[in-house]
């Protein structure tokens, strides 16, 4: 289905431009670059010249919010690069400093920035990125688990062992926002309630995800849970603060970030797309997108400084639940920023992920339909549907074609979440999301005849138990084992990655399970699977060494496999080529500890946890394959979605880079990925893109009013590079 009605919502100031004849494709006039470009200058407190430090320059001149940010160098001096011609605020920002007052400059100016020197812990500790607060909230003991549930110890008795509280705290709370910024860590209208813990018992119930909310803290063990929150909001209100975060160093000082915001203040951008992973010069320049949840492609012109909305379209007219027009979602308890305003976080489209193909266009998982599957699905002679038929889907598919300006919308059986293209003759894409198939779109053949039946497919996950090399008769999950038959698994699919050595197709299944978790391998000729857990409650590594929660997913150009271990806070590679066991009865998980190697990621541990546990949250992970940041080819990048950053490993030395986005506090990224502009033009050519991916943007350093940004990341070759 093609819709050819795209209708634009200008963000920010866009709309003067839009009323002016600025249009996308054409004719916009350029603010050039005053001067040389670049506004230069020393920070320098009290104490002498300050290296370290972050300096933002913002203006609001453009048609979109515009920051850049840099970092000094060992003399305390800076260089903003490429600016266009507006006027700048500009000031400092670095922990142990109070933030400067801002100075007014224009490109081509030199500016001295004067910060006071931090003599309260308090003040200090400000600006420290979220998970250095979070890491205070106190763990139950190791020893206390598993739960004796609500009248013994009040920790649930699903919780098993610390490993699945952790992982609660972390997957289960920070899966929509950050937890440790101001917002969280603190209750500002404590008058309002009886104490602090009544004031936890509420705010877990408001809004439209209060429902959400208040189910995770009952698994957990809701007594013990609030609780803990509880004395951690009390002990932070008493005066309580983290150590102090190091500042940027080495190759950290080098970065450069530039802001461009594009949602409303209630947008719930959820991933961003620039270019086509397997090809980073596709679109270069061109427009970045992201999925906002409520339904909307975000665009966002990073050359004209631009941005706007565009509505997803569905096939059947549906509610943000997808089951038809329903009656308004009901706010259990009144926001502290909305009161009984509902904000609505999703939208009947729903979108969830985009992704880019070698055209430009953008294909993304969004809903078209209810869930109810057509009888097709159900009941047919299609190959898939014969081997394993399915009954509902909650997403299905769409893209949006730049050229063409139009949606085409393109139904699936199976339930979609992320994807993935393949380097293969067929432009396959692969797209994760159900939890008892993975499934397939042959895009070649759909563009050559639009038929989305014979274009799409699916294979079940089935384990060779009994060794056969084929995938035959099989026992259901939760059977008991059969040694003639093998074994069909199942669990959420989050994220997915072809491999472009050897043809397998990689997910990481979080759920049901996400102690430990699990990577599975699907061999798309044979649709037979492996599955590799990370080393867990295991004598074959020591504890610090034991991981688990895998949920981003993705692959370096020698096939070596990389995955993001939210729960235990690490980034790991799995190598396939050292298990010794593949497949059969043994081969059900914990089989393959040889294969994994862990890197614990920089940041604090959280408070009482005994074994891996950083206070990080690693959302998702991208592998930069062709050196599209500058840190080299195959650098893997995880999300710090609680230390405001993107972490960078460099395989060849072990080191870990922190690229932090200083302001404002709260940048929480989900998908990221990496475009080259131009390959002659050094540094300046290429960079990271993320954005700010929090479901409530009012969370964020600001307050109410705050929208979403889309970052690149830069590195140069040293802090004063023009």
């Amino acid at each position: 289905m093609r819709s050819s009605i795209v209708r634009r919502t200008w963000l920010a100031g866009a709309a003067l431009a839009a009323a002016a004849g600025v249009l996308w494709l054409g004719g916009a006039t350029l603010p050039a670059a005053g001067d040389d470009g670049v506004i230069r200058g020393i920070v320098q407190s009290d104490a002498g010249p300050e290296a370290g430090v972050w300096v933002i320059a913002a203006t609001s001149d453009l048609e979109t919010v515009f920051r850049k940010i840099v970092v000094t160098g060992d003399d305390g001096r800076f260089l903003v690069p490429d600016l266009p011609d507006a006027d700048y605020e500009v000031w400092s920002r670095g922990y142990g400093l109070i933030d400067s007052t801002p100075v007014a400059a224009r490109p081509g100016d030199d500016v001295e920035l004067a910060p006071a020197v931090a003599t309260d812990p308090r003040d200090a500790a400000a600006i420290y990125p979220a998970n250095y607060w979070y890491a205070m909230l106190e763990v139950p003991d190791a020893g206390e688990f598993p739960g004796t549930g609500p009248r013994g110890n009040g920790i649930s008795r699903q919780m098993r062992n610390q490993a699945e509280w952790v992982d609660r705290l972390k997957d289960g709370c920070q899966l929509c926002h950050q937890m440790g910024n101001l917002a969280t860590r603190e209750v500002p209208n404590l008058d309002d309630y009886d104490s602090t813990l009544h004031a936890w018992e509420q705010r877990v119930l408001i809004g439209a995800t209060g429902a959400g909310m208040n189910a995770g803290i009952d698994r957990m063990g809701r007594e013990r849970s609030l609780q803990s929150f509880a004395s951690w909001t009390d002990r932070i209100m008493d005066g309580a603060v983290p150590p102090a975060p190091p500042r940027p160093a080495g190759a950290e000082r080098n970065v450069v970030l530039t802001q461009w915001g594009w949602s409303s203040e209630r947008g719930f951008i959820h991933d961003e797309i620039t270019t086509d992973k397997r090809n980073p010069t596709v679109n270069a320049n061109g427009p970045v997108y992201g999925v906002d949840m409520l339904g909307k492609l975000a665009v966002a012109d990073p050359v004209r400084h631009l941005a706007f909305e565009l509505d997803i379209p569905t096939r059947t007219p549906m509610d943000r639940r997808g089951t038809g027009y329903g009656a308004p979602t009901v706010a259990p308890v009144p926001s502290p920023y909305w009161g009984d305003e509902v904000v609505e976080r999703t939208g009947p489209a729903n979108p969830h992920n985009p992704m880019m193909d070698a055209r430009g266009r953008v294909w993304m998982t969004s809903t078209i339909r209810p869930r109810e599957n057509p009888s097709w699905c159900r009941e047919s002679d299609h190959p898939s549907v014969e081997r394993f038929p399915l009954q509902r889907a909650g997403r299905q598919m769409s893209y949006y074609d730049p050229e063409q300006e139009e949606f085409v919308l393109i139904d699936t059986c199976f339930d979609t979440h992320h994807l993935q293209f393949a380097e293969d003759a067929d432009d396959t894409l692969w797209i994760s999301g159900d939890s008892n198939v993975v499934g397939w779109i042959n895009t070649r053949l759909y563009d050559e005849t639009a038929n989305e039946q014979a274009s799409q497919g699916w294979c079940p996950t089935i384990l060779d138990t009994n060794g056969d090399g084929r995938a035959g008769a099989y026992v259901e999950p939760g059977e008991a084992p059969d040694p003639a038959k093998d074994t069909r698994i199942n669990g959420f699919a989050y994220g997915i990655i072809p491999n472009p050595v050897d043809g397998s197709v990689w997910v990481a299944r979080p759920y049901p399970n996400p102690v430990p978790g699990q990577l599975v391998r699907l061999d798309p000729e044979t649709c037979l699977a492996e599955v590799y857990e990370p080393p867990f409650e295991t004598d074959a590594v020591p504890p610090e060494q034991w991981g688990h929660g895998p949920r981003g997913i993705d692959v370096d150009r020698n096939g070596l496999i990389w995955t993001a271990l939210g729960g235990s806070g690490h980034l790991a590679s799995f190598d396939r080529s050292k298990c010794a066991l593949l497949n059969g009865p043994d081969a059900t998980g914990q089989h393959c500890p040889e294969g994994w190697t862990l890197y614990p990621t920089p940041g604090p541990q959280m408070a009482g946890v005994s074994a891996a546990g950083s206070a990080d949250f690693h959302y998702y992970m991208w592998v930069d394959q062709f050196d599209t940041l500058g840190l080299g080819a195959d650098v893997p990048l995880v999300n710090g979605t609680t230390s405001d950053s993107l972490i960078a490993l460099v395989p060849e030395t072990g080191e870990m880079l922190t690229l932090r986005v200083p302001y404002p506090l709260g940048f929480y990224t989900r998908g990221l990925d990496g475009r080259i502009d131009d390959p002659d033009a050094g540094w300046k050519g290429r960079g990271v893109w993320a954005s700010n991916d929090t479901i409530a943007n009012w969370h964020n350093e600001g307050g109410k009013g705050m929208t979403s940004e889309i970052v690149r990341f830069q590195v140069r070759p040293h802090p004063l590079a023009p």
